[in-house]
Order: structure tokens, then C-alpha cells, then sequence
């Protein structure tokens, strides 16, 4: 699980942030996908780190644009 703090992401350059920003949301795709089959996440927090991962990359994203 790619967990990446703020710093972290601010350090990448926009190439970076991008290419990390498509794995995580195939993860997020892999995760939904198990549940929806009815199987056990791996954790009951996974889900809920990787949107917040998610937003962060795309808060630092919108913040660098400006």
C-alpha cells in the first residue's frame, strides 16, 4: 500500500505525482473490486487511506498548478 504523506508528494514533480496517482487508483480499483465480490479486504482501513491519498495528491496537484 503506497501511503504517501504531504511532503512526500510536494517533493515529486508533476510527472511523478501523476504516475503515482494511476497506481494508487488501480489499487483503489483492485480494493473495490474485492469487496464488491464479497470478499475480506486485506484491512478494514485500506480503502479509506488510499481516497485520502488520493485527495492529497490531487490538493498538492491543484495547489502547484496555480
Amino acid at each position: 500500500m503506497a501511503i504517501l504523506r504531504s511532503d512526500e508528494i510536494r517533493k515529486m514533480n508533476n510527472d511523478e505525482r501523476q504516475e503515482e496517482l494511476d497506481k494508487i487508483l488501480m489499487e483503489l480499483i483492485r480494493e473495490r473490486a474485492i469487496a464488491s465480490a464479497g470478499g475480506a479486504p486485506e484491512s478494514p482501513g485500506k480503502m479509506k487511506e488510499i481516497k485520502r491519498t488520493i485527495a492529497r495528491i490531487k490538493t498538492i496537484q491543484t495547489e502547484k498548478n496555480k
